[in-house]
């Protein structure tokens, strides 16, 4: 393993959208970048993500084992309920004291598992705590590390573009931080669109924005229920199991996460109704991308009301 990040070669697990924007902003940089993910494998969803990579000049691996056997940094990018499967999956080819970086939105059990996993195969495990949204912020996003060995992967993050910081040497600290964070964030997703739909059904729409603008002066309601119906709609299954595991995290508490679980249901919800086109064709321009949550709102009602009644 090469002691200068500058010269690591980086492996990205999960080709996604926060893949993809890590990729082209290693890639700018002039680093060697690998991605694997399971899309790769699917006629539906394989052109597009081999477009990309043809396009940034990113490397394609045939599965996670074969991606980890020559990178100096793997990325494990994936949906939260793979997070445990990707960790096992790079193991069986990770090479001795390569690092493995864990971005994943999941329980600090799970980041747990995963590091025996990584650690037990002679790779170094840091779990990752995404703080925010990825795309304003790109490979700057706030990232909190957390385990043994995030100390010694920080800098070198760093040295990349990244904003990382060591958040506790004990594993699970970071995670814990991003999943009650996760509890307020995904929960207010969920409010706004089952809030925001309901009243749009009855008719009161105006005035409970107005109302809310009154009482939390600082939030456009308008822009920010839009910027909410989009996100979910887009990217309502990866955030449905990210709330699984922060209802997970809760109950680790010792607490019942009546409110996380409300949440991952909601979130889920939406997702099937965009998995059925509900919302148009994923990838045309219309798709989730009103400025007027109403449209989106109508859409919902539209199509779900009669079985919501019954």
């Amino acid at each position: 393993m090469s002691t200068s990040a500058r010269s690591w070669k980086i492996g990205l697990v999960g080709y996604g959208e926060v893949g993809r924007i890590l990729a082209e902003d290693l890639r700018a940089q002039g680093l060697a970048v690998s991605a694997y993910d399971r899309k790769l494998d699917r006629p539906d969803t394989a052109p597009a993500l081999r477009a990309h990579a043809l396009d940034h000049g990113v490397s394609l691996c045939d599965d996670a084992a074969d991606l980890a056997r020559d990178v100096d940094l793997v990325v494990s990018a994936v949906t939260a309920s793979q997070t445990v499967a990707v960790a096992q999956a790079c193991a069986a080819g990770i090479q001795a004291g390569a690092f493995f970086l864990d971005f994943n939105s999941a329980s600090p059990g799970a980041k747990q598992q995963a590091a025996a996993l990584v650690n037990a195969a002679g790779g170094r495990y840091v779990e990752g705590a995404v703080m925010t949204s990825v795309p304003p912020y790109r490979i700057r996003v706030p990232l909190l590390l957390g385990g043994p060995e995030a100390e010694a992967l920080c800098p070198g993050l760093n040295a990349l573009g990244f904003a990382a910081k060591v958040a506790d040497v004990r594993l699970g600290v970071a995670s814990a931080t991003k999943m009650c964070r996760s509890v307020m964030i995904k929960g207010l997703e969920a409010m706004v669109i089952e809030s925001f739909t309901a009243a749009r059904h009855y008719g009161v729409e105006d005035a409970v924005v107005a109302s809310l603008q009154e009482t939390f002066p600082g939030i456009d309601w308008e822009k920010q229920a839009s910027y909410f119906f989009q996100r979910v709609i887009e990217h309502g299954r990866r955030r449905s199991e990210e709330v699984m595991e922060v209802a997970r995290t809760v109950g680790e508490a010792g607490l019942t996460p009546w409110s996380a679980d409300g949440t991952w249901r909601r979130q889920a919800w939406v997702a099937d109704l965009a998995d059925q086109g509900v919302f148009g064709p994923r990838g045309t321009p219309g798709f989730a991308r009103s400025a007027d949550w109403r449209v989106e709102a109508d859409r919902l009602l539209a199509h779900t009301q009669p079985k919501e009644q019954a």
